[in-house]
């Protein structure tokens, strides 16, 4: 089996658009912006033998400000520029009330399924509550990137906090190290 980072996309890979003091994904190509050090942070995490699982909620393609296309067109944008492994999308909205969205963990089992992951060895990074949660269902340990968004809710328990991916991945080699982690 294999071990996986499952990584949220808006607020972890790329920037955030800040509406009403909470944020929100970006809607075209052009206003995605790749944020810091996430190039380092993926490539650090290769060396270290994880494989790189992008896992989105895109509830704006539900609710018809974007569209599916312009998502795909973003994400494959970003999977190319910082080589990450595969990506997976929930384009539903709460009151679908499907089994992707998160905070359930139904995007990162099918993720972990297509790419036999061991999510005991395996780690979710998100911005978002919904993020926390979703890893916490699925077994992985959590890391909280903490934006301090307004109005947003923290997760109870991540595993670890911080403000940047690259700490993210400072802290995961930093159990590498110390083998708590195989």
């Amino acid at each position: 089996m294999k071990k996986a980072v499952f990584l949220d996309r808006d607020g972890v890979i790329n920037k955030t658009i800040i509406e009403g003091g909470l944020p929100s994904s970006p809607n075209s190509l052009d206003e995605l912006k790749i944020l810091p050090s996430v190039k380092q942070s993926i490539l650090r995490l290769k060396k270290l033998n994880f494989i790189c699982l992008l896992v989105t909620n895109q509830p704006n393609v539900t609710r018809g400000k974007i569209g599916k296309s312009t998502v795909i067109k973003m994400n494959n944008f970003l999977k190319k520029k910082i080589k990450l492994d595969d990506i997976f999308v929930c384009y539903h909205d709460d009151k679908d009330n499907c089994n992707c969205r998160k905070p359930k963990p139904g995007l990162l089992l099918r993720a972990g399924k297509k790419w036999n992951v061991d999510f005991k060895k395996s780690f979710m990074i998100g911005d978002r509550w919904r993020d926390i949660q979703s890893g916490e269902k699925a077994g992985c340990k959590t890391i909280y990137l903490d934006y301090n968004y307004r109005r947003d809710k923290k997760p109870k328990n991540p595993d670890f906090v911080t403000d940047t991916l690259l700490n993210a991945v400072f802290f995961i080699e930093k159990l590498q190290n110390k083998n708590i982690l195989i």
